[in-house]
């Protein structure tokens, strides 16, 4: 298992290195006896600390948490119980979804921007004559996956919704937490005749 530990103005000294390799490898292993990768990034919030981690699991899932606390031993513990959490939920989900998967997650990269934010605007109230100013440009992959993985995936990532190549048909589309704790599935291409 592959760690990234990192610190935002924290120097992480080597016994909490060592912590974190220790627990974050016996978090996993409990569930998944592959190699995966995890990137901890610790910070400081106030008073406090943050610790928000991420384990990017060899089915091309990715289960994300935080944790806050006074103490940041205490906040990488809290994370680490979340993604422990996470992943024994998932574990039986994850392991049927990827027996029946022959072949590995596939993905394609996408062009991605970081647009100027609403507070930066003009005098006027319009940004560059109503086109958006952009300030970043990236890439970001995009996964192809079933519908019920595209599911699995948004949950693990606790994200609000989660862009997708369909394995079905090829095309992109997009899952997403629904205010009334339901999921929603837009497929563009699959508009009904009328």
């Amino acid at each position: 298992m592959q760690i990234k530990i990192s610190g935002k103005q924290i120097d992480v000294g080597e016994a909490l290195r060592t912590h974190v390799e220790d627990n974050m490898v016996a978090a996993v292993g409990k569930y998944f006896d592959r190699p995966v990768d995890a990137h901890v990034v610790f910070s400081r919030n106030g008073h406090g600390f943050k610790c928000d981690s991420s384990v990017h699991l060899s089915t091309g899932l990715t289960a994300q948490a935080h944790g806050e606390n006074g103490e940041i031993y205490a906040a990488f513990d809290q994370a680490t119980d979340r993604i422990e959490k996470q992943l024994r939920r998932y574990k039986r989900r994850l392991k049927d979804h990827h027996q029946s998967r022959q072949t590995p997650v596939e993905m394609m990269d996408a062009q991605a921007y970081v647009l100027r934010s609403h507070d930066e605007e003009t005098d006027t109230g319009t940004l560059n004559g109503m086109q958006p100013v952009i300030i970043a440009e990236m890439t970001t992959p995009i996964k192809s996956l079933t519908v019920g993985e595209a599911v699995m995936q948004m949950e693990l990532a606790d994200a609000r919704f989660l862009m997708f190549r369909n394995d079905a048909n090829g095309r992109i589309n997009i899952v997403f937490q629904r205010d009334d704790g339901n999921v929603g599935w837009i497929d563009p291409a699959n508009l009904p005749q009328g």
